[in-house]
């Protein structure tokens, strides 16, 4: 029987892993181990040398569920560590995120974080998320659960390099043109300072955009009606910078 772990970054009571969850059962056996609270923008965050509360819930459907009161890589972290008896999962599939993943969204996303932890501990992982900040309901989600059905059933019959995910990026709406395999794009953010009081400030503004025109990007599937598929790995060397830096005659 498949094994597979489910998380998201929008917490356990989110419809989106409530529509992935159900998806994922067609696949194989699923157990939810997710935020206890949103944990949106989170990054790559892990917690150390903290009390982390873990509870047993469960979602609408009655289906069981670990809610972590961590960030989602925590999650990851700690059904690895012991939560989980028999840590085993074939695959981790992280979702479906209310709003996109694109471009440099990915490092501030718990969602493609908490796959890349998955990586961290050897196995495989897919992080779904959904163009569309007004996806309040499961059935806003069908499509993309589905179409990530379709990713992790060829996702566990396929070799991945170590340390790298797959990232899918699904447009709103019913009606997805089909699927492309991208690189990351160009985002853009509209990042405003407001001041709550004397003390206190909040980062606010409109949703990101970015560049749209750049065919083969994450952000030209997408904004033309495609889901985007792209191979995210966590060697962030620059390379080609790499060769230059002998030029630099740094001295000790």
């Amino acid at each position: 029987m498949t094994r597979i772990i489910v998380t998201n970054d929008d917490g356990v009571f989110a419809p989106g892993i409530l529509a992935l969850a159900q998806a994922m059962r067609t696949v194989g056996e699923v157990l939810v181990v997710a935020p206890a609270r949103n944990q949106s923008a989170s990054g790559h965050k892990k917690t150390l040398f903290q009390d982390i509360e873990v509870s047993h819930t469960e979602l609408a459907d009655g289906t069981p569920a670990i809610a972590v009161d961590g960030s989602p890589a925590d999650c990851i972290a700690v059904a690895a560590l012991g939560v989980v008896e028999n840590w085993s999962p074939d695959i981790v599939v992280s979702g479906i995120n209310r709003g996109e993943n694109m471009g440099q969204d990915v490092t501030y996303s718990g969602t493609v974080t908490a796959a890349l932890e998955a990586s961290i501990h050897g196995v495989k992982a897919l992080a779904v998320s959904l163009a569309s900040r007004d996806a309040d309901d499961v059935e806003d989600y069908q499509a993309a659960a589905k179409l990530a059905v379709n990713v992790v059933r060829r996702l566990l019959v396929k070799a991945l390099p170590p340390f790298t995910i797959l990232s899918m990026n699904v447009p709103a709406g019913e009606h997805i043109k089909g699927l492309r395999y991208t690189r990351q794009g160009i985002r853009v953010y509209r990042d405003e300072l407001h001041w709550s009081n004397e003390h206190a400030v909040q980062i606010v503004g409109p949703p990101p955009v970015g560049h749209i025109d750049e065919e083969g990007t994450d952000l030209w599937a997408v904004h033309r009606g495609y889901a985007s598929l792209t191979p995210i790995h966590l060697d962030m060397t620059a390379y080609r910078l790499l060769a230059d830096l002998a030029a630099w005659d740094i001295e000790l």
